[in-house]
């Protein structure tokens, strides 16, 4: 399978300029628990890092940063931002966030441009319908054997 038939399409996004309070306000908005911050000028569709609600909490609160002075960019884009593209195997891309550490990655088009992300928890969603859907057939295989012999 490849990365972007895995990842999630609609990805909730935040310019690189915008206040840390802000990035706060569209997580409660779209009840996700992360962003991507996509870069400024000829960068606005690429991704220049991600911030996560334990970012917001590790990072922000704990350090009492003031949430309207500091942007998304300036806490949280990375110029070695991990990402994957959409005609990666999937196994290639989860052996990348093995490595790295990492449970989310955006997953970019060719160009660069954001396609989706993709996370742990998608895989483990796919990983269980597949597992599923095994169990089904091994559990219609002796009806179908005894009707078949019959």
């Amino acid at each position: 399978m490849k990365t972007g038939q895995a990842c999630i399409r609609s990805v909730v996004c935040i310019e690189a300029e915008a206040s840390i309070r802000e990035a706060a306000r569209l997580m409660r908005e779209h009840h996700v628990g992360n962003l991507v911050i996509l870069g400024s000028g000829t960068d606005r569709q690429r991704p220049v890092g991600i911030i996560t609600d334990r970012d917001l909490t590790v990072e922000v609160i704990a350090m009492e940063v003031d949430m309207d002075s500091v942007s998304a960019g300036d806490l949280f884009a990375s110029p070695k931002l991990i990402t994957a593209g959409v005609d990666e195997e999937l196994e290639q891309t989860l052996e990348i966030m093995r490595r790295h550490g990492i449970r989310r990655v955006p997953v970019v088009e060719a160009d660069g441009r954001l396609a989706g992300i993709l996370a742990l928890d998608d895989v483990v969603e796919i990983l269980a319908e597949q597992l599923s859907m095994i169990v089904g057939v091994i559990s219609r295989q002796p009806g179908v054997e005894a009707r078949r012999r019959g």
